[in-house]
């Protein structure tokens, strides 16, 4: 099975950045859609972002000219660049990866605050 492992996140002032990464442990060859999805405390998960691998992008619309969604298929990776952060982004942000063969598998997760 296909595992994803995260990195990038930490602690943000407001206004500042931060980039997520998340590796697949192989090449996915069907088509799929590479995400972000994040859960505040006492939140439901909620969509931040996804990257289909035929091009189209998707961005919630709390994030639209804050974050980008990009991917480098060579590494099996999918990023996040989430500028002009705000205090209402903390949360745990997991990747998520659905393969057009019906699996879904899920990231571990990685903190972002974003605090003074």
């Amino acid at each position: 099975q296909v595992q994803l492992v995260e990195s990038g996140g930490g602690l943000v002032q407001p206004g500042g950045s931060l980039r997520l990464s998340c590796a697949a442990s192989r090449s996915i060859f069907s088509p799929n859609v590479m995400g972000w999805y994040r859960q505040a405390p006492g939140k439901e998960r909620e969509l931040v972002a996804t990257s289909r691998s035929g091009g189209i992008r998707n961005y919630a619309d709390a994030v639209k000219g804050r974050f980008t969604i990009s991917r480098d298929s060579a590494k099996n990776t999918v990023y996040l660049q989430m500028n002009s952060l705000k205090a209402e982004d903390t949360a745990v942000y997991y990747c998520n990866l659905q393969i057009s063969t019906g699996e879904q598998i899920w990231g571990q997760g990685t903190q972002v605050t974003v605090s003074s």
